[in-house]
């Protein structure tokens, strides 16, 4: 374990040429910090000592006030098409790569400075974070980490009493550090293409192939290849969005990460009644980034980074590249909806057997999460009724239709119930963060500067699978207050 000043860190980002970026320096905040929360598991990646988290220099560092040790911060540059608009110049407009720490077995760590002030691409922003966004990216992150699906993760929340303008009123202001392979987005390609600069577009896609996908280095066909394993990687991070019932909110080109990782936690929602309509943002009045549309939007933005990646490949490569994507998505979810459904192998009448329960689902307004973790407990004994799931129909005719067919395809399989349960429990959370509960933690801290809270969602979401008696009420239905929360874009 390391302390804070003996922390290995380089930048490799700001090698490459200034046009990628601007050197900036992090503004401190206008009254003192103070630690709002510390991940542990997170600093683990990083070889950190979490005694660190107790010195006072630990907000120092992670607030503006002192630079850390070896870092060089910078913020990047980046285009995007935003809501299907391209938008030439957007960048860190909050955020500043402080450098990336590379751990005793050679990972490498982005050190993300999330509301940390001005930049040149803040535009008319302020720069800052608020309190009530961070603690939502903060343990949105780690939620989806527990739930095994690839995302930035948060580090520490560093908060403090300077207000800062929101459309809902005056805000207090904080900071995050978020850790990951790599900030770079599709919109980081799609600038230097509608530039017209080929040459950095190369620079930048080799730099990511050096750095993260070594394998491809000095192949011929390196960058069809490149963009082979992006198509791959985002088809199987929709499948398991789609699988696990999550909507991101704002999946603009700027917000897709070129590893296939959930980037930039704004509007976002788990599913409670199961409704594939379901939009998160507010502000998506035209329900573009719908929950249910997700699968197809992951392509169009695709499709966008393809075209930016013309100047490296014939139109025909990057159409071929594309064709990746339908059969991964579909192998990924059809797969994980298979081990959801707790079944040994796939058969072509699953299908049926999936649509068939979102189906009943969406007709009766069922808990996405609830149903699925209480499949577990299905009984594939002809004469049991089943009637924990079954209650949670109104329309029991329906569930006994379908739950026929079901038992039937589980004793095809010839195999026990107790061993099925286990599997399924460990795919179907008990655990996710509804908004109700996000929204909860967020009151207590924005309040009454009360963060135990946060501290208690974010043990519980690192391990959302896991029975605990008492945590119980966190896997009950949200109240009906709690079913209608409305996140926007602002932060």
């Amino acid at each position: 374990m390391r302390t804070l000043e003996e922390l290995n860190i380089h930048n490799t980002y700001a090698r490459l040429p200034e046009s990628f970026y601007s050197r900036v320096t992090p503004t401190p905040f206008s009254k003192p910090p103070y630690l709002v929360s510390f991940n542990a598991a997170a600093a683990a990646l990083i070889d950190l000592d979490p005694k660190e988290a107790a010195r006072p220099e630990f907000t120092d560092y992670f607030s503006g006030i002192r630079p850390l040790p070896g870092s060089e911060p910078i913020a990047l540059l980046y285009a995007g098409h935003q809501f299907g608009q391209y938008v030439p110049r957007l960048g860190d407009g909050r955020a500043i790569l402080l450098g990336e720490v590379v751990n005793e077995v050679g990972d490498k760590w982005d050190l993300h400075l999330k509301g940390a002030g001005q930049t040149p691409y803040s535009r008319d922003g302020d720069g800052r974070a608020v309190l009530r966004s961070t603690i939502r990216e903060y343990l949105c992150s780690e939620a989806m980490h527990g739930l095994g699906i690839p995302t930035t993760r948060g580090l520490c929340i560093v908060g403090s009493d300077e207000e800062v303008l929101r459309e809902e009123g005056a805000e207090t202001a904080a900071m995050l550090i978020r850790l990951a392979p790599t900030h770079v987005r599709f919109g980081s390609f799609e600038t230097f293409y509608y530039r017209g600069q080929p040459d950095s577009l190369r620079r930048l896609a080799d730099y990511v192939i050096d750095q993260y996908l070594p394998h491809l280095q000095g192949a011929d066909d390196r960058y069809p290849c490149f963009l082979t394993e992006v198509v791959i990687r985002t088809a199987q991070l929709m499948a398991q969005w789609q699988a696990v019932g999550f909507a991101h909110g704002v999946m603009n080109t700027d917000n897709m990460s070129i590893l296939g990782l959930t980037l930039d936690y704004g509007p976002f929602g788990f599913l409670d009644d199961y409704n594939p309509g379901f939009i998160c943002n507010h502000s998506d009045r035209g329900g573009r980034y719908a929950f249910h549309r997700q699968p197809d939007i992951g392509r169009w933005n695709l499709h966008a980074l393809a075209q930016a990646l013309l100047p490296l490949m014939s139109e025909d490569e990057a159409k071929q590249a594309l064709t990746a994507y339908e059969p991964a998505l579909v192998e990924h979810y059809r797969d994980l909806m298979r081990q959801k459904l707790g079944l040994l192998e796939w058969r072509p009448e699953d299908g049926d057997l999936v649509t068939g329960l979102l189906s009943i689902m969406q007709a009766n307004h069922v808990d996405y999460t609830n149903c699925f973790r209480g499949l577990g407990d299905f009984r594939s004994n002809p004469d049991a009724l089943n009637a924990p799931l079954r209650d949670m129909f109104l329309d029991r005719v329906a569930f006994d239709a379908w739950a026929a067919r079901y038992r039937a395809r589980l004793r095809a399989e010839c195999d026990h119930d107790a061993e099925r349960k286990e599997r399924m429990n460990r795919v179907n959370p008990k655990y996710v963060l509804r908004n109700y509960l996000a929204h909860t933690a967020i009151i207590q801290a924005t309040d009454k500067k009360d963060f135990t809270e946060i501290a208690r969602l974010l043990g519980l979401l690192q391990d959302p699978y896991t029975e605990r008696p008492d945590m119980e009420p966190y896997a009950a239905l949200p109240p009906e207050w709690g079913k209608h929360i409305s996140v926007s874009c602002s932060s």
